[in-house]
């Protein structure tokens, strides 16, 4: 059998034709560096979307209308009052009328704040407790994605490879913690990393060295502290690992609630075992958990979708699994533990350096799912004006991955047909057990951009709480 230097030699012509197909990829056009690649994904394989602890499924309404022009503002219903002494700017006398009586729908709970802000100017128009920090619920993965966008970077990629093992004759697999990452033969819609063409690849290489037999290790190391969230097993999202294929889904699904793999990485260990054996290679054992020689470089590499498409999936399905893997590339990239302590330490100081006011912020996690998390309505709000301010062109994905209402993602069935706001906002959904919330852009009336955040706690049901969410949404898209 050959020596592991004699696959080192095979590793460096692998390397080299790794770069000729980074760079055939980056020349193929703007989809695979995010530009609303999760839209492309949508119109590719038009399957069900919907995130971790929002609809989506049958019965959530039929396909949407063409978006009509924006009628006049919705009337205002119910009795309460939020959270907060309102305040209007000058000029925004009209969102003060709209959104007031609106925001105090009971169906909202007992804890209501709003922020919205001209992106343009940075001009807040109307708040209502906007610097209060509250449970965010999925609204959160705002945050994550403009921390990892400026950690990592939109064209940044994370590698999966197989190296040759400590003992002879033994490869290893090691996961990078990408979360697009699938053992498919035929891939869901959209790029990412492939264990099919890194078996390919591999099997090439050792082929090529006389090897037709191996043992098999993996190493999922590379992230540290808990692998499981702390809400505990939930089918909203898989143990949170270096390797994992497909988000440990058992089924064809690609987003939404699951029961996930006991182990995703071992699962991803045998997947690929078995690629290997369909392509002459034998693997002698179980594969097991190790790690590779010391230095040794990659035989094969499969490289995961960019960042920007990352980001953008995220947040149109409301993605936790890839929320949670984004947050530990953040901590890396900070010279932080990959685990979820340093995930919140790296995200706080990425967006502290963004000049954000993180004050009373927290992100425990960074999906959302953790009811420790902690941000304001205000934050949000800054962070989407941030995102559209040309001088962070860095941060656009933040805008593009959010899905449009009436159309994609968590959006498809809210805000459709007549709204004023179909089709004209982009807003992330938030739900957990008594607290919903809703974050975007829309343009209004007068053609300005603006960013908004809708906060609430203790509400009596999902559904009440997101159609009022949606009429605040749809006045905001309504009022000059």
């Amino acid at each position: 059998m050959p020596s592991v230097k004699t696959w080192q030699l095979i590793a460096g012509a692998a390397a080299a034709g790794l770069a000729l197909s980074v760079a055939t990829v980056a020349a193929a056009g703007p989809w695979d560096s995010g530009q609303r690649k999760a839209e492309r994904d949508r119109a590719a394989s038009w399957g069900l979307t919907g995130g971790a602890d929002h609809g989506g499924g049958p019965g959530s309404g039929s396909l949407p209308q063409a978006a009509p022009s924006a009628p006049g503002v919705l009337d205002a219903t119910g009795p309460g009052a939020a959270r907060g002494q309102a305040a209007a700017a000058p000029g925004g006398g009209g969102l003060a009328a709209a959104l007031g009586p609106l925001l105090a729908d009971p169906a909202l709970g007992s804890v209501r704040t709003a922020s919205v802000v001209d992106t343009a100017t940075g001009q807040v128009l109307y708040e209502s407790g906007a610097r209060e920090p509250m449970t965010p619920a999925s609204t959160v993965k705002i945050a994550t994605a403009a921390a990892a966008l400026t950690a990592l970077g939109p064209e940044h990629r994370i590698r999966t490879t197989v190296v040759p093992g400590a003992t002879p004759g033994q490869i290893v697999l090691v996961g990078g913690g990408d979360p697009s990452l699938t053992a498919r033969k035929k891939r869901p819609a959209g790029s990412g990393g492939s264990l099919v063409a890194l078996a390919a690849d591999a099997a090439q290489a050792l082929k090529a060295a006389g090897t037709d037999t191996v043992s098999l290790g993996y190493d999922d190391s590379l992230y540290s502290g808990p692998a499981r969230h702390p809400i505990g097993v939930n089918p909203n999202i898989a143990l949170v690992t270096a390797l994992a294929a497909d988000e440990g889904r058992p089924d064809d699904s690609t987003s939404g609630p699951v029961d996930r793999a006991e182990d995703p990485a071992r699962d991803a260990a045998r997947a690929f075992g078995a690629l290997l054996a369909e392509r002459g290679v034998k693997v002698t054992g179980e594969p097991a958990r190790t790690k590779p020689a010391a230095g040794a470089q990659p035989l094969a590499t499969t490289l995961s979708t960019p960042v920007a498409g990352l980001v953008e999936r995220m947040l149109t399905n409301s993605d936790n699994d890839i929320a949670e893997a984004l947050a530990r590339q953040t901590a890396l990239a900070s010279g932080q533990p990959a685990a979820f302590e340093g995930g919140e330490k790296a995200v706080s100081a990425r967006l502290a350096g963004l000049g954000l006011d993180v004050a009373g912020s927290r992100f425990a996690d960074g999906s959302g799912l953790n009811r420790a998390d902690k941000v304001s309505a205000g934050l949000l709000t800054a962070l989407l004006a941030k995102a559209a301010d040309p001088a962070h062109p860095e941060l656009r994905p933040v805008l593009t991955g959010l899905p449009v209402a009436g159309f994609t993602g968590t959006l498809r069935g809210r805000n459709a047909g007549a709204s004023p706001a179909a089709g004209l906002l982009r807003a992330k959904t938030g739900t957990l057990s008594g607290v919903n919330s809703l974050s975007g852009t829309v343009v209004d009336t007068s053609g300005r951009l603006l960013a908004f955040a809708f906060l609430t706690a203790n509400t009596p049901g999902p559904e009440g709480a997101e159609k009022a969410l949606d009429k605040l949404a749809a006045a905001v898209a309504g009022t000059a």
